[in-house]
Order: C-alpha cells, then structure tokens, then sequence
C-alpha cells in the first residue's frame, strides 16, 4: 500500500509509489538503476524539514534514514566520512566521540546532513560559511546508477577545492546530480560555546548592530513584530564573552546563560512547526533591508503574523548555487533575512508581499524556504547557472533525478 509522505511543516504532502530505504551504497545503486530500467524518476530525501517541493515524487522517494553514521575521521587533517542519513545531533555526538566538531550548525538539528548540505543549510557567523562548505569530497550515485567520487575522495589536493568544477556542483545541488552516498567534511577540534540569549528592544539592536556582527564569533537577533521586542543570542567560545551586552537597558533582560559542546548549544528547540522565506542579502551594517521589511509589517501585518523574523550573517563560499557564493558577492559576506509563520496560520499574503522587498536589495531566496522565483529570474543571480546544469547534464542525462517543481525552477521542458 502506498504510504503518504508529509514534510516537516505540513505545507508538501504527497503519495510516492515506493519509498525506498536502503542499507548500504549496493542497495542505492540498484534502487537508481531499476529505476532507470522502469523510466521512472527518484528523488531522494532527508528529513523533510525543506518548505518547498524539491524531494515531491509520484515514482520513488529514496529515504536514506538507514544509511547513518561516522565511518572515518582524521582529527590530525581536520576531516570526517560520514553517511549521508546521519542526524545532525547524532554528528555531533559521533564527531564529539573522536575529538572534532563540525564548524558551525544551523537554527535546528532535526536535519539530516546529506539534505541540510544539499539545500545551503547554515547559521550565523560573519567569518562562518553555511554547512555546504564544508563538503570537501565524497561520492555520490549518479542518474545512471554510477558510483563517482568527487573532491578529496576523488585525488583533488586541498587547495584546488576551492576550483574544482564537481565539487562547487555538488555542494548546493539538491540531490539533481545524484544521490550522495559518503561525504567527505572538514571539521575543527570540538570545543564548547557559551551562549547568551538577551531580550531588548529592538531600537537597541539597530544601534549596535555593527559592534556586535564585528565582536561575536556567532550572532544573530529576532524581532518580534507585536512588541517590538528582539532576542539577541551570542556564541562565543568560553572566555571570549562579548563586551557589548544590553545589560541595564530599559525592557532588558538576560533569557538564557549556558555553556557546553557546540552541537548541543548552538541549535534551538523548535516544538512549533513554521512557515519560513528566507533571502541572503549583501551584508549591510545599517540593516537597512530589515528596516524596510519592519516597516512594512508595522503597518500592513502586525496583526497577522504569529512569529518572528529573525537576521543571521553567513561568509561567502565557492559552491555554483549557493546563496552565498562568493563570485556574485565579490568575496563579502551576506546577511539573511527570515520570516517565520506559525503554520496554523495564513502565511501566503504576508510572504509575498515582503518579497518584493527582497528582491530591491539584490537577495538570493533559501532553496529549502518559500520563494516564488523561476529561472528567468534565479539565472541572473548565479554567475556559474550554466556550469552549474551543463554538469548536472552530464551527470544525470535522462532527467531521473528530477521531478515538476525542478524542471520549472530550472527552466527545463517537462515532455
């Protein structure tokens, strides 16, 4: 009997013939193969925690939720193997068991790592790059059920990483090149964090936002829109505590003071499921972007929106469709914008009519979030679009691991 599967938010939901589950990369291979023979199509997917519909397929949804672990680390070299199904607090704890980390996480570690690196999952750090950059090698099934290593895994010195072609591809691809079956990621010693939560206004944060991006190894802020209140959060290693703190300002106060591993510190629990957009715009110390989205939700949404939105700053990285890339940028840094809606609510409204906004400060939406863009206007905005498909072409010539929502997000015929 066909099962039902439902993302994360419960905004995609759809019937799959089969849902595949394999063990072991043998297994992977034969599921794309037999799926090539029948002219069907895979999509393979993680955690479903993605809002839009880039793993939606009538034929086979390839989980790889039994395809977990650590398999290899050099400490020494700064790198790890691991599945592509592994649980991002399962890394944690994995890597923590053999003295490294990985260098940043994102907002919530219910993701799987293949899916959090294939959609440019990241956190916040202006010197910090996305969880894609840290994919340095590994290999993937491809649409013709071939076995291909890519970066290290394939002989590629460290320092022409940051060039090669497959690998740049790779990184931020969704899953369209083929289904990764190890990756190769670089990690740093393990080390612990202390965290601070402060609640403040957010005329406080606009005054010192600057300071605070410049002095914080990791700091981001939200805003409540009904209060106009913000919840600013610094990660910093243990002794590096930040000197600017609202401490003593009017409706502050200290929400959150803990310290330990950096897996275990820096995600949020995130019992309430959300709606979310998500643009990564060009770093801009005076937050004029946010001043405007603040505006506009003032005085159009206030009502409406259940939430928050919430600003992050990620480095740039060299991956072709990465919303951070750094050709695009000229090398700077990029700040994000995210808004959040409970998803009992309406949320359709109040995301489109702050895109537009967006768009005016040149943003690159988050793959896995609510955008309405196509390729016409995506093509544009990524300098290395055609490399980009003329690799993923070759990788996967008869278009089995696609699906509708690709096609048209990549201006492809659907015959």
């Amino acid at each position: 009997m066909a099962q039902k599967f439902t993302n994360w938010s419960g905004s995609v939901s759809f019937t799959p013939e089969t849902i595949a589950t394999p063990e072991t990369t043998g297994q992977l291979i034969t599921a794309v193969k037999s799926a090539g023979r029948r002219g069907s199509t895979v999509r393979p997917v993680g955690s479903g925690h993605s809002s839009t519909p880039i793993f939606r397929t009538e034929d086979i949804l390839l989980s790889l939720d039994n395809m977990t672990g650590v398999l290899e680390v050099d400490a020494e070299a700064g790198w790890a193997k691991v599945l592509p199904g592994t649980g991002l607090r399962d890394l944690g704890e994995e890597l923590a068991e053999h003295g490294v980390a990985m260098q940043n996480l994102g907002d919530v570690d219910y993701q799987a790592i293949a899916g959090a690196i294939a959609t440019g999952t990241h956190g916040s750090g202006i010197t910090l790059g996305n969880l894609s950059s840290t994919l340095i090698g590994g290999t993937l099934i491809n649409g013709l059920g071939e076995e291909v290593p890519f970066g290290v895994d394939a002989g590629v010195p460290p320092e022409s990483l940051a060039s090669d072609q497959l690998l740049r591809a790779v990184q931020v691809s969704f899953g369209t090149l083929g289904v990764l079956s190890s990756l190769t990621l670089r990690v740093e010693p393990a080390h612990q964090l202390h965290r601070l939560n402060w609640v403040t206004h957010i005329d406080w944060v606009l005054e010192n936002y600057a300071e605070l991006v410049k002095t914080n190894r990791s700091m981001d802020f939200y805003w409540y829109p009904r209060s106009d209140l913000a919840q600013v959060r610094t990660l910093n290693k243990p002794g590096h505590e930040p000197a600017l703190t609202p401490e003593g300002e009017p409706y502050s106060r200290l929400k959150k003071d803990e310290t330990g591993p950096n897996y275990e510190i820096i995600p949020n629990d995130r019992m309430l499921h959300f709606e979310e957009m998500e643009y990564m715009l060009p770093f801009d110390q005076s937050l004029t972007a946010f001043r405007r989205v603040r505006d506009r939700v003032k005085v159009k949404h206030r009502a409406e929106v259940g939430w928050r939105v919430l600003v992050r700053t990620i480095a740039a990285d060299h991956a072709m469709l990465s919303n951070t890339e750094a050709e695009y940028r000229q090398g700077s840094p990029s700040m994000t914008i995210a808004l959040l809606q409970n998803n009992t609510l309406p949320f359709k409204r109040y995301f489109d009519d702050i895109e537009p906004i967006f768009w005016q400060f040149d943003g690159r939406p988050h793959w896995g979030k609510k955008h309405t863009l196509k390729a016409a206007e995506l093509a544009p905005l990524y300098p290395q679009w055609d490399a980009f498909h003329a690799i993923r072409r070759s990788m996967d010539p008869e278009g089995l691991l696609m699906n509708d929502y690709l096609r048209e997000l990549f201006g492809e015929e659907t015959g």
